[in-house]
This record gives structure tokens, sequence and C-alpha cells, in this order.
């Protein structure tokens, strides 16, 4: 599925291919921790769910 979701550090919209479905979404969005609900996605990939911070991005902010 693709997502899309604007960074909150710099305000850009990105999108990335992600093995997700509705319904895991629906779960994190209801509270479920997303390391419990997609725990197949990588670290990155998480973060960018959680705060639409590209990958490039992830890599400036945190030194990856």
């Amino acid at each position: 599925m693709t997502i899309e979701r604007k960074s909150i550090i710099t305000g850009k919209t990105s999108s990335m291919e992600l093995p997700v479905t509705n319904e895991m979404l629906n779960r994190w969005v209801k509270g479920e921790l997303i390391q419990n609900v997609m725990p197949h996605l990588s670290p990155m990939q998480r973060e960018f769910l959680i705060s639409g911070m590209s990958e490039a991005e992830q890599t400036k902010f945190f030194g990856r």
C-alpha cells in the first residue's frame, strides 16, 4: 500500500510503499503500539508512519 505523509520537520509530503493493510493502520490509529501491530516494518518505515519523515530526512536528523 502506498502511504503518503507530511513531515513534521520540513512540512514536505512524501510517499512510501509499505506492506500494511487498512486493518493494521486502523489498529495503530486506535492506540495499539505500532511495533506490535506492524513488527515486520523496519524502524525507518515505522518512523515514516509516525512522523512523516522521509528516509533522507531521518538520515539527516538521526544520523542513521
